[in-house]
């Protein structure tokens, strides 16, 4: 029995790697700088998991994976390298998991998570037993990865540090393309540039799906079949393969719409969905899905009915309930278009009710990069808290803060509470029965919808001790 050792365990990308091999029978061990909810679930799934990284962590492994955070100065890096064990990075592992599998890859700027785990959801839902790797929780599973036993292995292709560059699908999605990354892509060109080598990827007989209301994503489209790729697109507001009419938004739920199927691969004909997740840009992910189901022959009406009951994906419009009359809500939301699109799904959903948007931006790079557009990402919200930077694998930056982002919304009420502890007890005085909160955070800023979720389960409302 093989032993893989994984650095950076405790990661979103590398946990659930480390899931896929437990249960395809592999000796799993791993490391991280501190524990976390996916270290302990790898470590309650039979993975040895070590906190701090040392040499004598990597004893007994034939082959090291590394995460794209941990540098070559790592001592378990160089411990392998001295010992000959192999070192690969996630990129170059990923497209030797998916070997002798028919590999779906969903990437995008925008979506990738939610439409990753609507697809894994669906397909499960249909029999097909696939294997699959989320970048969140798939909540109708409860887990963010599976080794399966279909053939199928649906993949969240994750364009930070190139990694989905290592995949070699059979099928793709890409749901939009729009700047992000700026530590890895300087230029919004270098970003576009990947994509399309992205495209390159996949296998001869491969089939591409675009998102047609996505500038980005249909300007890939001459490249795709330039290359001789088969591309199909869906779309809501535009003509495409696969397009949803009659869209309804139903509150407290989601959006019923129409498939409509035409042009290249379809055979036309209608099938109705509705979905119970919120937001337009979720019907754009349920028709990516679609498109997918109808491709590999499987039953629309049966997939249809799967995205019905689709509850989402961990920290993506993840609703952890009501509680003194407030809803709140966690959110991975890091970019302006998705702090957008997310807002508008909630007004849809809970129309009337004021919204809270609290917003921890995640890295220097990419805030100081997309400034403009996070101050104006949030003109649909009542009331905007922003806390500190989560600066993640940057270093904390003395020459910015997220004050004068605030400064630069010219929101009738926004405000820049820097701790998490100190926003908790801001939001907890102002908070009224009604009100619904969203936080945004890719980073750790979920402690503050936790915590106020629950203090107001145990004391039944919102303690008012100011005015808003």
């Amino acid at each position: 029995m093989e032993h893989i050792h994984l650095i950076g365990i405790g990661g979103t990308g590398l946990s659930a790697i480390a899931r896929v091999l437990l249960e395809r029978g592999y000796t799993v061990s791993g490391s991280d700088m501190q524990d976390s909810p996916l270290a302990q679930a790898v470590r309650e799934a039979g993975a040895q998991v070590y906190i701090g990284h040392a040499a004598e962590n990597i004893t007994g492994a034939d082959l090291v994976v590394r995460s794209s955070a941990i540098p070559e100065s790592n001592p378990e890096v160089q411990a392998a390298l001295r010992q000959g064990i192999p070192v690969l990075k996630r990129a170059a592992f990923l497209g030797k998991l998916l070997e002798n599998a028919l590999g779906i890859a969903i990437a995008g700027t925008h979506g990738k998570t939610t439409t990753t785990a609507m697809l894994a959801w669906t397909l499960t839902a249909l029999g097909q037993e696939p294997s699959f790797i989320v970048g969140g929780v798939v909540n109708n599973l409860g887990t963010n990865a599976r080794a399966g036993r279909g053939e199928i292995f649906v993949i969240e292709a994750d364009e930070y540090d190139r990694t989905f560059l290592g995949l070699q699908p059979r099928m793709a999605v890409i749901t939009s393309v729009e700047h992000d990354h700026p530590d890895i892509y300087p230029a919004p060109e270098d970003f576009r540039a990947a994509f399309r080598d992205f495209i390159g990827r996949l296998t001869p007989d491969g089939t591409l799906l675009l998102c047609a209301d996505d500038p980005g994503a249909l300007d890939l489209l001459p490249a795709a079949r330039g290359r001789g790729i088969r591309t199909l697109t869906y779309a809501t507001q535009q003509a495409a393969d696969y397009t949803a009419e009659n869209l309804r938004p139903v509150p407290g739920a989601g959006y019923e719409f129409d498939l409509a199927l035409s042009g290249q691969g379809a055979t036309g004909g209608r099938q109705r969905a509705a979905l119970r997740i919120p937001g337009e840009h979720n019907v754009r992910n349920a028709l990516a899905v679609l498109g997918i189901i109808h491709q590999l022959g499987l039953p629309l009406d049966a997939a249809a009915q799967a995205l019905g009951e689709f509850r989402g994906a961990g920290r993506r419009f993840d609703v952890l309930g009501e509680a003194g009359g407030v809803i709140v809500i966690d959110d991975y939301g890091h970019h302006p278009t998705e702090i957008r699109a997310t807002l508008r799904a909630a007004q849809a959903r809970y129309p009337g009710r004021p919204l809270w948007a609290v917003w921890q931006p995640h890295t220097y790079s990419r805030t100081e990069a997309l400034f403009d557009g996070f101050a104006a990402s949030f003109a649909d919200a009542d009331h905007v808290v922003v806390t500190e930077v989560y600066r993640s694998r940057e270093p904390v930056d003395p020459g910015f803060s997220p004050r004068s982002l605030v400064k630069a919304m010219r929101h009738r009420d926004a405000h820049f509470v820097p701790a998490l502890a100190e926003a908790t007890a801001f939001l907890l005085a102002r908070l009224q029965p009604g009100d619904v909160l969203i936080v945004f955070s890719a980073g750790d800023a979920n402690r503050i919808s936790r915590q106020v979720y629950e203090s107001l389960i145990r004391t039944g409302s919102p303690v008012r001790t100011a005015s808003p």
